[in-house]
């Protein structure tokens, strides 16, 4: 009995605690790694910047995450992480930091036990973003949840592969995986509860959840998950009838790496060491970081390609909550073409979809006459490439796990990427973001409410695994009007998934 109580009283010590025990300060909790020192407020406590892994720099660089080093004294938890390494893009300068790997908690300014944790992967493409770029305040205010938020590598320092490197391709992955098993060890010093966390994201972040959904090594890490446009099975038309995913096998990025011009022996043994040392702003150049934006399969992070295992049946059998946005797509076109004439239709959908489907798609998606085109190939691309794969995880989903769906429409949304060229962005990618976190936009009282009502869902669904509607119903997410919608038929997904879907 002795030497139990001994030893019970050795793993309290060792536990991270939840505020300071010696002077009962909030503004400062002990982690695993050091005490951290945040910023209290009436209505919650936000600590910033704190290292979930070692530095992926030098030697590091291009390994999979080690863990942080212990710290003395108080950690100033009060200003923000640097960005990872990433190209500029919507008006963010970009960066070259590699030391990078840092998180963020929001949690209530009551000290607490026990409460849901969400833990926050930010999109962009894998090629840009940062945890700190959402502010989560209003979202722990209104539900009392703990949020976590995180950085992990891009680019081609996070999608890197090279000819026997360990973990080609998926170092990013890997990075979220570090967070996760952070929160088992810390979601309590923050009154959170490592039994009941959802993982959510948007984008490359809704992406990556749909990942780690498969992946072994994430097992036992979360117990819920949110999917935000960003499907495992989104498939991009590449000409002539042929598609490819948003998955790279690690043969095709080592292939990649093995080729880089950089002044590095191509493909050897010496080219790994040498690449180590090339300077990061060689690396975030653009012609360089594209061709890192898709996470690698056939590692020990991610072993198998993700929409593969979806089909298969092999996922982690946890509650979804997966969606997207109305016009997804409009945003990329509205990027990538200035204007598109009525006499460009036909042969961009000749180009991409192939000679035999193109009067079908042009009779399902006629041309409104008014000399550009670019609002019905927007509505093509979120139809095909977003809504159905949407669509069609859900399904696959379905078959094994609570799934619910949703789907987010306010086509006058608040355009909050600043520069972009005149178009009707309506219900555009990455919209919802500014109804779930604080982006400083203007919302009118409808959508406050929908702000609201989201908010609500989305901590309902962390807390009890339920956003609070059946599985069989897709609302549409409206202000002033939330209402089921006929998703498949809105988006036509019988055509663009044929015998499965009918199925």
């Amino acid at each position: 009995m002795r030497m139990l109580l001994t030893a019970l009283a050795v793993l309290a010590l060792a536990a991270p605690l939840p505020a300071n025990a010696e002077t009962n300060d909030t503004s400062v909790v002990r982690t695993d790694k050091g005490l951290v020192k945040g910023t209290v407020t009436d209505t919650h406590r936000r600590f910033q910047a704190i290292p979930f892994a070692a530095p992926p720099v030098g030697p590091l660089r291009w390994r999979d995450p080690q863990p942080a080093a212990a710290w003395t004294g108080t950690r100033d938890a009060t200003k923000p992480a640097p960005q990872c390494a990433q190209v500029a893009q919507f008006g963010n300068p970009g960066s070259t930091d590699e030391d990078c790997l840092y998180l963020n908690v929001t949690t209530p300014a009551k000290p607490g036990v026990k409460r849901p944790v969400m833990l926050w992967i930010h999109g962009g493409s894998f090629e840009t973003g940062s945890g700190g770029f959402y502010d989560a305040r209003k979202f722990v205010e209104q539900t009392g949840i703990v949020v976590v938020t995180i950085n992990y590598r891009l680019g081609a320092f996070g999608n890197f592969g090279y000819p026997g490197l360990n973990g080609s391709g998926s170092f990013g992955l890997a990075d979220q995986q570090a967070a996760m098993r952070w929160v088992q060890r810390n979601a309590r010093a923050f009154g959170g509860d490592p039994h009941n966390v959802t993982i959510f994201g948007e984008s490359a972040g809704g992406i990556s959840v749909c990942g780690q959904l498969t992946t072994p090594r994430s097992a036992g890490l979360f117990h819920k998950a949110i999917i935000q446009s960003g499907a495992c099975s989104l498939a991009f038309a590449t000409g002539s009838g042929q598609f490819g995913t948003i998955w790279a096998s690690r043969q095709e990025v080592e292939a990649i790496g093995a080729k880089l011009p950089l002044g590095c022996p191509n493909g050897s043994p010496d080219g790994i060491e040498c690449l180590r040392k090339v300077d990061a702003t060689k690396l975030v150049d653009p012609a360089i970081a594209w061709q890192f934006n898709r996470p690698a399969y056939g590692t020990r992070t991610l072993p198998r390609e993700p929409s593969a295992e979806l089909k298969a049946g092999r996922f982690h059998r946890v509650p979804v909550l997966i969606g997207s946005n109305r016009d997804e797509a409009t945003l990329f076109i509205a990027l990538t073409y200035p204007k598109l004439p009525d006499t460009q239709y036909r042969p961009w959908i000749a180009e991409r979809f192939g000679e035999a489907k193109a009067d079908e798609i042009i009779r399902r998606y006629p041309s409104n006459g008014d000399g550009d085109v670019r609002p019905e190939i927007a509505a093509i691309e979120t139809d095909h490439t977003w809504a159905c794969r949407t669509a069609l995880d859900g399904r696959l989903l379905n078959r094994r796990t609570p799934v619910y769906r949703y789907e987010f429409a306010d086509r006058t949304a608040p355009m909050f990427f600043p520069g972009l060229p005149e178009f009707p962005y309506l219900a555009y990618h990455a919209s919802e973001l500014q109804f779930l976190f604080d982006f400083q936009t203007q919302l009118t009282p409808e959508q406050r409410k929908l702000s609201e009502f989201m908010i609500g869902a989305w901590g309902r669904f962390a807390s009890t695994g339920t956003p609070g509607w059946r599985e069989v119903i897709v609302p549409a997410l409206v202000p002033g009007k939330i209402a089921p919608v006929d998703f498949a038929a809105e988006h036509q997904c019988g055509f663009w998934l044929g015998g499965f879907w009918e199925g």
